[in-house]
């Protein structure tokens, strides 16, 4: 039976179309935007996983930062324990000169005060974004911000790596401080005094003139004992940015691998996408053209009244 009130091929051929247009619309959103899941609607749960991890991925990125920021202040220090240590064995190498009979200490002493000063220039510049840690008074520490942490109850932490500054004459540190961050230089590996005699000496005040042999080879002393301890405290210097080191690049490696993993939850595939663009494009210029035919038919009853 056919009715011109009620035209049932047109409306099957509007709900074909319909849904053609609505999975072309899908479609083409996907290619624009290139993902698979853009929205919640999309698929909640991909979509919840893949929102976490970008904010995880985007503390990382932070935590690179900061860990560029730390391995900046170590390299800093450590630059400035290297030129210390080679201006101890300048001073080293002046006390062996002063052994010699005929040179008068007096010469030498003038070279070592020259030297002495260096240490303290050297101590002084050691800073970096307000923190100096070739200066600092006994029992401080200063950390490094080194991971960012999810745990399996869905908390959050940042992990951090100390280092405990010690201005003891077998410490890490040249030089101590007082409260105020003000120069202590009789503490510190450069700045702790042993005794001379009457005289208490520092590899910072040491000063010859008037010395006796014997005393001029426990100068010596001293300044060799420095030298070990300042090599020991670099050697932790380099530690710790041989860590910071790794850490940087473990965190660059989990950055990626999370951004792959995100990927693959919610990009879309563009190969796939494009042949579904263009068989749902066919599909529609078909549909219309079932359409057009379906309203045509309704036309033809005329016919059957001529």
């Amino acid at each position: 039976m056919t009715s011109i009130l009620t035209n049932v091929p047109a409306m099957a051929a509007l709900q074909t179309l319909r849904s053609i247009n609505t999975n072309l619309q899908d479609t083409q959103s996907r290619v624009s935007s290139g993902y698979r899941v853009g929205k919640a609607s999309d698929n909640a749960a991909y979509w919840s996983i893949a929102t976490t991890m970008r904010s995880d991925n985007g503390a990382l990125s932070a935590v690179a930062d900061a860990l560029g920021l730390g391995a900046a202040k170590v390299d800093t220090a450590y630059t400035a324990m290297d030129s210390a240590i080679e201006v101890v064995q300048n001073i080293k190498n002046k006390l062996v000169t002063a052994k010699e009979g005929s040179v008068d200490k007096r010469d030498v002493q003038e070279e070592i005060s020259q030297l002495q000063q260096q240490l303290e220039s050297v101590a002084e510049s050691a800073s970096f974004s307000g923190q100096n840690w070739m200066i600092a008074s006994d029992g401080a520490s200063a950390s490094v911000v080194s991971s960012f942490v999810r745990t399996s109850t869905g908390g959050v932490a940042v992990n951090s790596t100390s280092y405990r500054f010690d201005a003891s004459s077998q410490g890490n540190v040249l030089f101590g401080s007082d409260a105020f961050g003000v120069v202590n230089t009789s503490s510190g590996i450069l700045g702790s005094q042993i005794g001379f005699g009457t005289s208490n000496y520092s590899v910072y005040s040491l000063n010859i003139e008037g010395m006796t042999s014997g005393q001029v080879d426990k100068a010596l002393t001293l300044v060799e004992s420095a030298l070990q301890v300042m090599t020991t405290a670099a050697s932790q210097l380099g530690s710790l940015s041989t860590r910071i080191d790794l850490q940087t690049s473990f965190v660059s490696a989990l950055g990626d691998t999370i951004d792959a993993g995100v990927g693959k939850l919610v990009d879309a595939n563009m190969e796939e996408e494009s042949s579904k663009l263009t068989a749902l494009q066919t599909q529609q210029q078909l549909a219309i053209q079932s359409l057009s035919i379906a309203n045509s038919s309704a036309q033809n009853i005329l016919s059957l009244f001529k």
